[in-house]
């Protein structure tokens, strides 16, 4: 499928001529032409979006002129060094598809101490096969709580104990020297009530107010939380937070310090526009957006996934295609898989959307699966998953930073006919430790009923009952998880301390902040005991590290494409899930406690195919038996 014709986009091309003529006249003669190119290929589309969302406001064309004027501004001011990998993407734009990039994600602190403790960690990186580093929130936070760096008081400013702006800079500078991409959050749909826009709000300067949703009394707030779902309903319920300062109720979907920001005002998509592209500049080539679907408001809705919310996505993108088109946009939509899609650009949006999705679906499947000892769930959700669009992937992992998101599993429960109350129920109190048989030892989250479903919070290690005994069965279900990931996605990524098999947050010094937050339970500072003992295959930190290396070497493999469509194959055993991926590459994964047969001429992978890799002794394998939570890869030469 093709993006939509140029020509078909709605604009006003005398408007399109003026407003190249604002970008141009900030370009030094010499990249003229390369940016004339650019702005001719991507304007009318950011023309179109901007047109669709602002275009019946008064002064927009002066806003758009001005707005021009600085992506202009900020393109001239693009290092050489940085243009040069921006000539080389276009060049190839499937580049961080075929390199087959695994990612690794932390934070600064845990991970290094600081941007500089980062930097001395790039080799070990290097070395177990890292192509694309996630760091979580680094820029200046407000103090006290800050939602573990998540409400952002500047985007003009790293974190003081994390470090500078020269040290971001120095930090990317190594990584590229690796190829390893440098990924930043950038922070869409709030700020925190310190930033220097929430400050001048609250001093009555009506400009900055008007960049927030606010109210001067409960009637309107009422009427949107009658349809409004609640982030944190234990430790933050509702959405609006009354400040004496403004007078008012402010719009805050996630915590009452993190000031929802009001799409709908103009200059908010310009002051975020320019806050990436500054940050670009400085070596950023990864943008994690983080709280995409909440951008715009509108009553009687959800208030997540709304049209315009993909306007502004596409808008974004057609400035980074102007500015800087060596950058990703990844987007971070914890929603059910019926609504990912349209993130990467469907219709309308096909192609000019993110580059990369969190698949969270598959993620919580995936997980439903080891606790129920059966793949139905997780087939359903795979062959339910539409081509992706092309130049565009899925960033497949096992945990994060947050809280295993059961809601997005909720019309894929409900589709199969069962009830997901029960069903996930079910699922994460076994992973919970709460029924019998558990191995898991997680933590519910965000809810005081033992049984309603939210969220559940621990290090894979812990969930798969490898922190607590060193033993062969714990092992494989941890390859199975992440095995899965790494078969399945475009980038998977590894979340810190998991190639350790690090084990949840115990740390005196974080008691606090897990009281406040149960999510940092899977928070932990990196373990260096564990580092040092990763060679060593006698300790469990050595066997899952030559787990993930073993997986990141198989999937360098010639035989796994990653552009190939992922396809499941019948094994006539819910207990087994087989899937293909283009014609030379297949796997098969038992999710239960018992072992199982399998037909590997029935999968086609039996002549001719050799064993890629496998959590299963040849003898078993040659036997057609797959042991309990063990997977097998198989390719043809």
């Amino acid at each position: 499928m093709s993006k939509p014709d140029v020509a078909a986009l709605s604009m006003d091309p005398a408007l399109l001529a003026r407003a190249r003529q604002s970008f141009l006249a900030e370009v030094g003669t010499e990249a003229q032409a390369e940016l004339a190119t650019r702005f001719d290929r991507h304007a009318p589309r950011l023309l179109h979006w901007l047109s669709k969302l602002y275009g019946r406001q008064p002064m927009f064309e002066r806003w758009l002129l001005s707005l021009c004027t600085t992506l202009g501004t900020l393109a001239r001011a693009r290092p050489p060094v940085l243009c040069e990998l921006d000539r080389e993407r276009e060049r190839d734009p499937d580049w961080f598809i075929h390199e087959k990039r695994v990612g690794y994600c932390a934070y600064v602190d845990r991970f290094g101490g600081d941007l500089n403790g980062v930097a001395e960690r790039v080799d070990y990186l290097e070395n177990l096969g890292v192509g694309y580093l996630h760091l979580l929130p680094f820029l200046q936070a407000r103090t006290g709580d800050s939602d573990g760096g998540f409400a952002v008081a500047s985007f003009e400013a790293i974190e003081p104990a994390l470090g500078n702006m020269s040290d971001l800079e120095q930090l990317a500078t190594r990584l590229r020297k690796a190829r390893i991409s440098l990924c930043a959050d950038l922070v869409l749909n709030h700020v925190a009530d310190e930033h220097p826009w929430a400050v001048a709000a609250m001093q009555g300067d009506q400009h900055y107010r008007s960049y927030f949703h606010l109210f001067s009394d409960r009637r309107v707030p009422n009427r949107y939380e009658q349809t409004v779902a609640q982030i944190f309903p234990q430790t933050a319920p509702g959405n609006f937070t009354y400040n004496d300062a403004l007078r008012s109720w402010v719009w805050t979907t996630f915590y009452p310090y993190q000031w929802d920001l009001n799409y709908a005002y103009p200059p908010v998509f310009a002051s975020i526009a320019f806050a990436l592209l500054k940050l670009a500049n400085r070596g950023v080539e990864i943008f994690r957006l983080d709280s995409a679907p909440f951008l715009w408001k509108r009553l009687g809705t959800p208030c997540t996934n709304l049209p315009e919310v993909h306007h502004i996505l596409s808008a974004l993108r057609a400035i980074v295609g102007m500015v800087a088109p060596g950058v990703l946009l990844k987007a971070e939509a914890i929603v059910a898989s019926t609504d990912l899609l349209p993130y990467l650009g469907v219709g309308e949006t096909l192609g000019s959307e993110c580059h990369l999705a969190y698949h969270s679906g598959l993620m919580a499947a995936s997980w439903t699966a080891l606790g129920e000892g059966r793949t139905t769930l997780l087939r359903q959700l795979l062959d339910s998953t539409p081509t992706l669009p092309a130049h565009t992937g899925w960033m497949t992992y096992v945990r994060c930073h947050d809280d295993i998101v059961w809601g997005v599993l909720r019309s894929d429960v409900e589709a199969a006919g069962d009830d997901f109350t029960q069903r996930i129920g079910n699922a994460a109190a076994f992973l919970e430790g709460r029924r019998p048989g558990s191995f898991g030892h997680g933590v519910a989250f965000q809810s005081t009923d033992g049984n309603a479903v939210h969220g559940t919070n621990g290090m894979a290690a812990t969930l798969v009952g490898l922190d607590s005994a060193d033993n062969a069965d714990a092992l494989r279900r941890f390859a199975l998880m992440y095995g899965l990931a790494f078969a399945v996605g475009t980038v998977p990524l590894l979340y810190m301390g998991d190639e350790l098999a690090q084990p949840s947050n115990d740390a005196h010094d974080d008691a606090g902040l897990m009281a406040l937050d149960g999510r940092w339970a899977q928070r932990p500072r990196l373990d260096l005991a564990r580092l040092q003992q990763r060679f060593d295959g006698n300790t469990i930190a050595g066997k899952a590290y030559a787990a993930i290396k073993a997986l990141i070497a198989a999937r360098n493999d010639a035989s796994f494409d990653p552009c190939a469509t992922v396809e499941t194959l019948d094994c006539h055993n819910e207990a087994l899930l087989a899937i293909r991926r283009g014609e030379r590459f297949t796997v098969v994964f038992n999710f239960s406690d018992k072992p199982q047969p399998v037909d590997w001429t029935g999968l086609h992978a039996g002549d001719g195919w050799t064993t890629l890799l496998q959590t299963a002794d040849d003898a078993a394998i040659d036997a057609g038996i797959l042991p309990a939570w063990a997977m097998v890869w198989r390719k043809k030469p």
